[in-house]
C-alpha cells in the first residue's frame, strides 16, 4: 500500500519583478534615514509558490500521494484552479475570510540586489489547521508557515507518533534557541541548507554532531556542491545533479524536501535518497517560477542514470 505525506507549510503568490539599472544609483548614502525611491520594473511575473504548494507540486510530479495544510485568503481562486487542473488534492487546503494569501513582491536589480516585501496573510492562522484532521498520514513535513502553525503542527505529529522531517527554512528567526531545541527532539528528520545549519547550530548552542544525534537524519543541501546526511553517526556525501541551466534557484530547496519525502516513503536508501532529491533540485533550477517544470517517473529514470551511472529503480 501506498504511503500519504502530510505537507504543513505555505502557500504564496511570488510577484517577481526586474529593475534595468542599479540600485545604487538612485539611493543616496547620506539620505537612507529619509529614503523615498520608486523603481521602474518594465519586467514581471506573478508565480504560484509558497513551500507547501512547491513540496506538494514535485511529490504530485512523482505519482506520491500528498495533502497540502495550509491557510490561505480570499484571493485564492487562480491558485485553486492551478491545482484542480493537476488533480491536486485541496480537501486542507483552508481559505481564511477577510486575508490575503502570502505575498513576496521581489525587486531584482542588475547586480542580483533583492529588495523584498512579505505579506504573510492567511499563513498566520496555520494554527487552524490540525494534523489530527487528516487520517491517512504516514510521513509529514513542517515546513516555514506561520509560528504557532509550526510549533503546533510538530507537536501534533510528535504525539500521533508520525514521523516528520523539521524544515525551518526563512521561518527559523521566528523562533528562540529553546524552541528550535524542541522542534529538533520531536523531530524524526532535520532539513537545512548549509547557512540555515550555522544558524541553527548558533542559535541552539548545539553543534553540527548534537543535533544528527537526535534525529534518524540531519540533512544539509549545499547548492551546487549537492548534500550531505548525517545518519547513524556517519556522513553521506551526495554528489549533486548536473542542471541544463541555471535559471532561476527560488525553489530549489522545496524540490529537494519533496525528493526526501518520495525516498523515504518509498524505503530508499539514504544515499539513493539524496541523489534524488538533489535531481529534482537540478530540474527545477533550470526553470523560471517554482511551479513550470515538469517530469513523470520514466524522465527521472532517466535522467537520474545520466546523472548517477545507476538505476533509481
Amino acid at each position: 500500500m501506498s504511503k500519504t505525506a502530510l505537507i504543513c507549510g505555505s502557500y504564496a503568490f511570488d510577484s517577481i519583478m526586474v529593475f534595468h539599472d542599479h540600485f545604487k544609483n538612485h539611493i543616496l548614502p547620506d539620505k537612507v534615514h529619509m529614503l523615498n525611491v520608486s523603481f521602474l520594473v518594465p519586467t514581471m511575473r506573478k508565480e504560484f509558490g509558497g513551500c507547501a504548494g512547491n513540496i506538494a507540486y514535485n511529490l504530485h510530479l512523482l505519482g506520491a500521494s500528498s495533502i497540502p495544510m495550509a491557510t490561505v485568503g480570499e484571493d485564492f481562486a487562480p491558485y485553486l484552479s492551478w491545482m484542480e487542473q493537476h488533480h491536486m488534492n485541496t480537501t486542507h487546503v483552508k481559505v481564511i475570510e477577510n486575508s490575503y494569501t502570502g505575498q513576496a513582491f521581489i525587486t531584482t536589480d542588475m547586480d542580483d540586489n533583492q529588495i523584498t516585501a512579505f505579506h504573510p496573510g492567511a499563513m498566520s492562522e496555520s494554527h487552524q489547521n490540525k494534523v489530527s484532521d487528516v487520517s491517512n498520514a504516514d510521513i509529514g513535513i513542517v515546513s516555514p508557515d506561520g509560528r504557532d502553525g509550526m510549533i503546533e503542527h510538530a507537536q501534533q505529529f510528535y504525539e500521533a507518533n508520525i514521523p516528520f522531517i523539521f524544515d525551518p527554512g526563512q521561518g527559523m528567526p521566528m523562533f528562540s534557541g529553546e524552541e528550535l531545541i524542541t522542534f529538533i527532539e520531536q523531530a524524526t528528520f532535520v532539513a537545512v541548507n548549509d547557512y540555515e545549519s550555522q544558524m541553527l547550530q548558533d542559535k541552539t548552542g548545539l553543534d553540527l554532531e548534537d543535533i544528527a544525534a537526535k534525529v534518524e537524519a540531519f540533512i544539509i543541501t549545499k547548492g551546487g556542491e549537492g548534500s550531505e546526511i548525517h545518519t547513524n553517526g556517519k556522513v553521506i556525501n551526495v554528489a549533486p545533479a548536473k542542471a541544463d541551466s541555471t535559471q532561476d534557484p527560488t525553489g530549489c530547496g522545496d524540490a529537494y524536501r519533496a525528493g526526501l519525502l518520495y525516498g523515504l516513503m518509498n524505503d530508499m536508501s539514504w544515499k539513493t535518497t539524496g541523489q534524488l532529491a538533489g535531481l529534482l533540485g537540478a530540474i527545477k533550477i533550470a526553470h523560471l517560477g517554482t511551479q513550470n517544470h515538469q517530469f513523470d517517473l520514466e524522465k527521472i529514470e532517466q535522467l537520474y542514470q545520466q546523472s548517477y551511472g545507476e538505476s533509481l529503480f
